[in-house]
Formats: C-alpha cells, sequence, structure tokens
C-alpha cells in the first residue's frame, strides 16, 4: 500500500509540474522574481554545499539509478514479475524526474528573456549587417591573436591557458552577471566528462545537469573550445535554459577575462557562428577571407575540425532532432536554430555600448 502512494505521489507531482510549465507564460514576471531570483537561489546555495566533489556528480547519480535499477530486478525475480506494478513503477519514476527537472532548474526556462532585462533591441541580422559583422569580427579575431605571442607558427594547445580553467572561466562570468544585475549565488562546477566523445558523438559539445547542478563538457573538443563551451554550460547553471542565451554569456564571460588566450578563444568561437550565416551568403568570398586569415589562425580552425571529426555521429542527425523537440516543448520556438540568437544578441549589445 505505501509504494502504491509514493508511485501515485509522484506520478502527480509530475503532471502537477508539466501543467504549472504549461500555464506559465513564456518572459513571466512571476517566474523570474519569485523563481529565478528566488527559489533557485536556494538550489544553487544547496548544490554549493556539493561541489567538493573531485569528480562529477552525474556518475554518482547514474549510479544510484543503475544501483536501483538492479535491485528492482532482483525483487521481480524473487517475488514475480507484475507488468502493472512495473508500469506505476515506471510512471513514478518520470514523475520524479520531471518534478526535479522542472523544481531544481527547469522553470528557468520561462524567465524574463535575457534581451528585455538588458533593455536591448534584437533584430534579424540582413545581409549587409552580416557582412559588417563579420569583417569587424575578422579584424578583432587578428588583433587578439596578435597578442599570443608564445603560440607563433603553431596552434594553440591547453598549456596556453590558465591551469585552472573551470575557476578563471567562472570568474569572468559571474564578473559580468553581476555588473548587469543577475545573481551569481552558489558556485556552478564545469567538469571534463569522460570518456572523450561521450556528448560529441551526439552532436552535441556539453551538457548542464539539473539533478546534480553542474556542467559538463566533452574533453574530445579541442582545447581552444574549452573555454567557450564550459562557459556555455555554467550559463546555463546559473539560471539561464535558453542556448542563444547561454552563447551569448559565454562570449561576454570570455571577453570579461584578463587572459587574452580566453578572449580570444570566445571571440574564435563567435567568429565561426557568424562566419556559418556569411558563408550561406557569400561562398566564395567566404573562402577567400578563411585562406587569407593568419596562419595561426588558420591552424587554430583547423585542428578544431580535426578534433571535431574523430567523433562522428553514432545516429546522425538523431540529437538535433530530439533536442529541438526538446526546446520546443519548453516554449522555444525555433528549436536549435536558438543557437544562432547569439549573433543578435551580441551585436545588439555592442550597439548598446557604443
Amino acid at each position: 500500500m505505501n509504494n502504491l502512494r509514493w508511485n501515485l505521489f509522484w506520478i502527480f507531482a509530475g503532471i502537477f509540474v508539466l501543467l504549472t510549465k504549461t500555464f506559465l507564460p513564456n518572459g513571466s514576471t512571476v517566474v523570474e522574481q519569485v523563481y529565478s531570483r528566488g527559489l533557485f537561489i536556494g538550489v544553487r546555495w544547496v548544490f554549493d554545499m556539493l561541489s567538493w566533489s573531485p569528480i562529477p556528480l552525474m556518475y554518482c547519480f547514474w549510479i544510484i539509478v543503475l544501483w536501483g535499477a538492479w535491485r528492482k530486478i532482483r525483487s521481480w525475480r524473487k517475488n514475480g514479475f507484475s507488468i502493472l506494478q512495473f508500469a506505476l513503477g515506471t510512471a513514478s519514476f518520470v514523475g520524479a524526474l520531471l518534478f526535479f527537472f522542472f523544481l531544481l532548474w527547469g522553470f528557468n526556462y520561462s524567465r524574463v528573456p535575457i534581451e528585455k532585462q538588458l533593455g536591448l533591441e534584437l533584430k534579424p541580422l540582413n545581409k549587409a549587417e552580416i557582412e559588417a559583422a563579420f569583417e569587424k569580427e575578422t579584424t578583432r579575431l587578428i588583433d587578439l591573436r596578435s597578442h599570443l605571442t608564445n603560440a607563433r607558427r603553431r596552434p594553440l594547445q591547453r598549456s596556453d591557458f590558465p591551469e585552472k580553467l573551470e575557476r578563471t572561466v567562472r570568474e569572468g562570468l559571474e564578473t559580468w552577471l553581476a555588473a548587469h544585475n543577475f545573481p551569481t549565488a552558489g558556485r556552478v562546477r564545469g567538469r571534463l566528462l569522460y570518456p572523450r566523445g561521450v556528448f560529441l558523438r551526439f552532436s552535441t559539445a556539453g551538457l548542464y545537469f539539473p539533478y546534480t547542478g553542474e556542467g559538463h563538457i566533452d574533453p574530445g573538443l579541442h582545447p581552444l573550445q574549452w573555454p567557450y563551451t564550459l562557459t556555455h554550460e555554467l550559463g546555463h547553471g546559473y539560471g539561464f535554459g535558453d542556448e542563444g542565451t547561454c552563447n551569448f554569456l559565454a562570449l561576454m564571460g570570455c571577453d570579461e577575462s584578463k587572459n587574452v588566450a580566453i578572449r580570444y578563444s570566445g571571440r574564435l568561437n563567435y567568429w565561426r557562428s557568424l562566419a556559418a550565416q556569411y558563408r550561406r551568403y557569400n561562398p566564395e568570398v567566404f573562402k577567400t577571407v578563411r585562406e587569407s586569415l593568419p596562419p595561426e589562425i588558420q591552424m587554430d580552425l583547423n585542428v578544431i575540425n580535426e578534433a571535431m571529426l574523430r567523433y562522428p555521429d553514432f545516429i546522425p542527425d538523431l540529437q538535433p532532432r530530439i533536442y529541438n523537440a526538446y526546446l520546443k516543448s519548453q516554449g522555444i520556438a525555433e528549436g536549435v536554430l536558438n543557437y544562432d540568437r547569439v549573433v543578435m544578441l551580441a551585436e545588439a549589445f555592442e550597439r548598446d555600448q557604443q
């Protein structure tokens, strides 16, 4: 009887949070004040007490899940298998996952968009604006790379970045967030999750795991991508669900760093986002620009591409389709195209600073 009550409790808890999320409008000031700047701050402080762990807590989470599954299988072998109990148990588990997903992080999808909080006016860039932004960013990138005098005639490598990279990029992001009146409670951890390719083989570079409050990146990425990707995942940890917003936060956090290699890493990743849009308009011109870049930048781009190619997708197009559906279910109408919002955010922010 007790098991039945617990099963029903978690089933209804899952239904409750789903209904709550469904009826909460995106851009809700209630979510912003009550959850993102209220309850979620408490969640972050609780996770902060676990941040001392030397290993990613996601490993511990899945060990516990597998241990629970093993115990359940042993129980079935001893007492017999019941389809009804299996269905109730599965529904209960899913309900608990949903409940804690939203309680620990998921309601942040409904918070007030960052552009509204910063007073930015977002608009899609036309061809001329993309060309101008790409040219400006190329000049900036060349200037930053020229200051990395210890890495001439070779691509950047792990030793060119701070040894305590996680702490350095977190400090940069926290500085920017605090300067713009966003809370930075708790110390969000950013971990390397082994084995290499664990994310890349599913068309993604990293993951924020709400059940442990930690961000993770794939160590199979080239170290040139680590600062930007790590800061992106930390952005999720500080309460932002939107992918384009977290790309923007990654750029701003890297810009805030005193380390030139980190600033260059952020701008290189942003340049690649701009380049993807520019190339659609001017493929031949882009090819000429790409080939005319300083040799060091070309080498940096080449080693990034080579690292990505080492881990081909297990099932091509599966992850983008699933994640596209997931983002749309959270109220992000453009789905995975939301990643490209970073260009509109970055250009609007730069206009606002002028």
